[in-house]
C-alpha cells in the first residue's frame, strides 16, 4: 500500500459543531498540540459567518498565530469569494468548499441548491489559481441523506467530476450520517475512480453506526490513501439529526499502525491533545483507543 496522510480536521469540523466556542488562542495551542504530536495536515478554521457558526470567529487570529511553522500545511474553510479574499488576507495557502450530493441537504446546509453552490464557487477557484492557492472539495451524504435517504454512487461521481473541472486538487468524500457500510463505500469509491483519478480522493467517515474504522479499511483496499479524522472525535453534523462525531484521529492511527503503514504520529501525545480539548470543553472522549490508553495509564499509576 501506499503511505497515508491523515487530515486532521478537529479544529474546524469538529470544533465547529461544538456547543461551547473557544477562543483563537485555545483553538491555536490545540493545533499546535496536534502539530507536536506529527499532524501535518490540519483544518485550523473557517472563514464563515460568525452569525451562522460562532464557533469559528477569529479564524484569521488562529492562523497569524500558527502559519510561519515550517512543514505544517494549515487549512481552512471557504464558502465563497468573501471567505476565499478572507483567507488569502492572513496568508492561508490551502482552502476548502463544500458542496453535496442531496439537494435536500445542500438547502439546509448552505441555502442553495447544488448547481448554485458550485456558481459560489467559481469566483473561489479562480482566486486560488490566482494566488497558486491548494484547492479541496469536499461532497457531504455520499451515502446517505438523512432527509432523502440512500445517495446513489453515481450523483456522487457526477459531482466528483463537476468539482474537478471547477479546478479542485482534492475531494473528500463525507459520510456525513455515518450510515454507510464497507461494502457501500467500495462501491462509491469504484464508482467515484471511474469518473476522476482516484489518486485525488479523500476519506471523511463518521461514526455513528460504528462502522468509520471499518469504512476506512474498505476505502484502503479500494486504493484511498488520504483520510481526515478529527481528534478525540470532535465534531459531527447539525444539519444531520441523529449524527455522531467524525471518526477519532487516535481511532485511525491506531488502525493504520496496526496495518503496518507508519503515520508519523506519536499516538501517545495524540491521546493527551484529546484530553486536554475533551477537558476544555468538558466532554467525554469519542475515540476507542483514547479511553483504553487513558484507562492503562490509571491502573500502571
Amino acid at each position: 500500500m501506499h503511505p497515508v496522510r491523515i487530515v486532521e480536521v478537529g479544529p474546524r469540523d469538529g470544533l465547529q459543531n461544538e456547543a461551547r466556542i473557544l477562543p483563537p488562542a485555545t483553538r491555536a495551542q490545540l493545533v499546535q498540540m496536534l502539530a507536536q504530536a506529527g499532524l501535518r495536515h490540519i483544518e485550523a478554521g473557517a472563514f464563515v459567518s460568525p452569525r451562522w457558526v460562532p464557533q469559528m470567529r477569529g479564524s484569521d487570529e488562529v492562523l497569524w498565530l500558527l502559519l510561519e511553522q515550517p512543514g505544517l500545511h494549515l487549512s481552512a474553510l471557504v464558502p465563497n469569494e468573501q471567505g476565499m479574499r478572507s483567507a488569502l488576507a492572513c496568508g492561508c495557502r490551502e482552502v476548502a468548499v463544500f458542496a453535496a450530493a442531496s439537494e435536500t441537504f445542500s438547502q439546509r446546509n448552505t441555502n442553495c441548491s447544488i448547481d448554485e453552490s458550485l456558481v459560489r464557487f467559481e469566483p473561489v477557484a479562480a482566486l486560488a489559481r490566482e494566488h497558486g492557492v491548494s484547492l479541496r472539495g469536499y461532497i457531504s451524504c455520499v451515502v446517505d441523506c438523512p432527509y432523502e435517504g440512500a445517495i446513489a454512487p453515481g450523483r456522487v461521481a457526477d459531482l466528483c467530476l463537476k468539482l474537478q473541472q471547477l479546478g479542485c486538487d482534492e475531494i473528500s468524500l463525507g459520510d456525513t450520517t455515518g450510515a454507510g457500510t464497507p461494502r457501500q463505500i467500495r462501491q462509491l469509491v469504484d464508482a467515484c475512480a471511474a469518473a476522476v483519478p482516484l489518486a485525488m480522493l479523500a476519506g471523511h467517515f463518521h461514526d455513528t453506526y460504528g462502522m468509520a474504522v471499518a469504512n476506512v479499511l474498505a476505502a484502503l483496499e479500494a486504493g484511498i490513501t488520504v483520510f481526515d479524522a478529527s481528534v478525540s472525535g470532535l465534531g459531527g453534523c447539525p444539519y444531520s439529526p441523529g449524527a455522531s462525531g467524525n471518526l477519532a484521529t487516535e481511532d485511525l492511527v491506531y488502525l493504520l499502525e496496526g496495518l503496518g503503514l507508519p503515520t508519523g504520529i506519536d499516538l501517545d501525545s495524540l491521546v493527551d491533545a484529546g484530553a486536554w480539548i475533551d477537558t476544555v470543553l468538558e466532554r467525554q472522549t469519542a475515540s476507542r483507543v483514547a479511553r483504553a490508553r487513558l484507562a492503562a495509564r490509571t491502573v500502571r499509576v
